[in-house]
């Protein structure tokens, strides 16, 4: 028997506004790291990995590393909160709807405004987890993933693509122990994939109504990153855009801001529990 269960939601604006909590029936699904150095950031400073899940506007790498939104305090009122830069504001409702955690996000800026965003969520996952999309979903796979496809790696070539779930012969549906690699990768045209791991599942939708692309990007940080003192980490991403870097986006590539100066989104949050088979007597 399959079983809803329902999640909640904690934030912590005054710190780059990242979740901190993503739970239900006795599971935190957000990895964490000590990251004490969060607590003093300011813009422009290094990016400091804590864990949680992070939102990453108007890019996820490049410049500035993780976006611009992580190193700001986000302003709350009632359920809402907000995030101001010289480029846009930012503001994000999170509620919880017959058990579903549902993010609602509006983006003001000038029209024409290009931007990536992606809910950078790290999740806490055994190495039996694994990542369910739609097979033969088209897959964009990073540099930092050459040594390990079937084929030499053009030369300034940013991404590669293949078929979900093992774009260039590189199965990345499980996750698996450390084994010293780190994977970034992009399944473009996805908004819905599922998360399971033992009797759980996760399950993120994404929803635009305006036409930007939608992805769902990937980290497979298997204790190769970072180089001086590696650990394990798993991003699972729901993202606007189909490039980690907007500096590399082409003319489809990013989300736009339209006309009107905003543009709105909206994630959803599910998760099950498979309960145990009762044998009979």
């Amino acid at each position: 028997m399959v079983n809803h269960v329902p999640l909640t939601a904690e934030t912590d604006p005054g710190h780059g506004g990242r979740w901190t909590s993503l739970a239900g029936a006795g599971r935190e699904w957000l990895w964490h790291r000590p990251g004490p150095a969060r607590h003093t950031v300011r813009p422009g400073d290094a990016f400091v990995d804590a864990g949680g899940l992070e939102e990453c506007v108007p890019t996820v790498r490049g410049h500035p590393d993780h976006g611009d939104a992580w190193s700001r305090r986000w302003r709350r009122w009632g359920g809402a909160e907000a995030v101001e830069s010289p480029d846009f504001v930012l503001h994000r409702n999170i509620d919880h709807h017959a058990g579903a955690v549902r993010a609602r996000y509006r983006l003001s800026a000038h029209p024409g405004y290009r931007l990536v965003w992606a809910a950078h969520a790290l999740l806490d996952l055994s190495v039996d987890a694994r990542l369910h999309a739609p097979a033969g979903t088209h897959t964009r796979v990073f540099p930092e993933a050459a040594n390990l496809i079937d084929e030499p790696w053009p030369d300034n070539t940013p991404h590669l693509t293949g078929p979900w779930p093992a774009p260039l012969g590189l199965p990345l549906d499980r996750f698996g122990p450390a084994d010293g690699t780190a994977v970034g990768a992009i399944l473009t045209d996805c908004s819905d994939v599922r998360v399971t791991d033992g009797p759980d599942t996760l399950r993120l939708t994404l929803h635009c109504d305006a036409d930007v692309p939608l992805s769902v990007a990937l980290w497979r940080n298997l204790g190769g990153y970072p180089a001086a003192a590696p650990y394990r980490s798993i991003g699972v991403e729901p993202m606007l855009g189909a490039v980690f870097d907007l500096a590399e986006a082409g003319p489809d590539d990013a989300a736009v801001v339209p006309a009107a100066g905003e543009l709105r989104w909206e994630l959803e949050i599910t998760a099950t529990r498979t309960a145990p088979h009762e044998s009979t007597p």
